[in-house]
């Protein structure tokens, strides 16, 4: 049985992603995979970030035989055990992982309050009604 390491898309329309997997190489795309070593979104804004793999397992499948494609060769290059890219992997998830300083809105001046009428008086001629209610009863 010849197995290849290479991606099975998944994702909706417009929406891409991918899985990285060791599978059979006679199985579809998008077939039965022997295990999933990893995954790619290509929408992800930093392109460092895009690429996470199991570099112990690809090592593992590298070791008995397995074949990677020519995108995920690319990728182990990169990402892989001595990958030339992993500091800059590791400062492309650092700067996802800060949230971003947006400018706060400016201050909207607030309305200049109402000189407070006497409200002490208005509240006794409320209460006066329902003193005579309860006296007549």
């Amino acid at each position: 049985m010849a197995v290849r390491i290479r991606m099975k898309k998944m994702g909706r329309t417009h929406r891409p992603f991918y899985r990285v997997c060791v599978m059979d190489q006679r199985s579809p795309r998008d077939g039965r995979v022997i295990e999933e070593v990893g995954h790619y979104d290509p929408m992800c804004p930093e392109t460092d970030a895009r690429v996470t793999l199991k570099s112990e397992r690809i090592d593992h499948w590298l070791s008995v035989g397995a074949q990677p494609s020519e995108g995920v060769a690319t990728f182990i290059k990169k990402y892989g055990t001595n990958g030339s890219h992993l500091e800059k992997q590791e400062a492309a998830r650092a700067r996802l992982g800060t949230r971003k300083n947006y400018t706060p809105a400016p201050e909207a001046p607030k309305p200049a309050k109402k000189k407070e009428e006497p409200v002490a008086e208005a509240a006794p001629a409320a209460e006066a009604p329902a003193a005579e209610e309860s006296a007549s009863e």
